[in-house]
């Protein structure tokens, strides 16, 4: 996915927990968009940073949109993931894309993987695997020093 790119359909989720969101949802937000997998130990180690910018940034109109694409076939285990959801903490809407549509729509190969969306819905920036969070905190503070 090419910087400036829209954000693609969010169609095609196997199912949505805390709720489903569609880019018409998301239009005039921030929406930074996080693949994950149950499988995935960077991923894990993630998520408080991820939580973390769900819950402070929200004020300022942020969203984030959790992705859970598996990696391996166990990872397709619906139970395993909502457990996940829970053990992590994940109250922002989380799609279920054991089919890869949503990532294939993304172009996504990677978890973990963060694509940051300005308020127009055009991609600003990706960033993938261990450093993942670390590279997208830059690009989130630009946009939002630019609101």
């Amino acid at each position: 996915m090419r910087i400036g790119t829209p954000l693609p359909p969010l169609d095609g989720a196997t199912e949505w927990r805390n709720g489903s969101v569609t880019p018409e949802d998301l239009r005039g937000h921030i929406v930074l968009i996080h693949f994950w997998a149950v499988s995935c130990g960077i991923c894990s180690e993630q998520m408080p940073r991820v939580n973390a910018w769900r819950d402070t940034l929200a004020e300022k109109g942020v969203r984030v949109v959790s992705i859970h694409m598996p990696r391996y076939e166990a990872d397709t285990d619906v139970a395993a993931v909502e457990a996940a959801i829970a053990k992590y903490g994940l109250t922002q809407p989380c799609a279920i894309d054991n089919q890869h549509r949503i990532a294939d729509a993304f172009g996504n190969e990677f978890v973990p993987a963060f694509y940051l969306f300005d308020a127009e819905g055009k991609l600003k920036s990706f960033s993938a695997g261990e450093n993942a969070a670390r590279l997208v905190q830059p690009a989130l503070e630009r946009l939002l020093g630019s609101t």
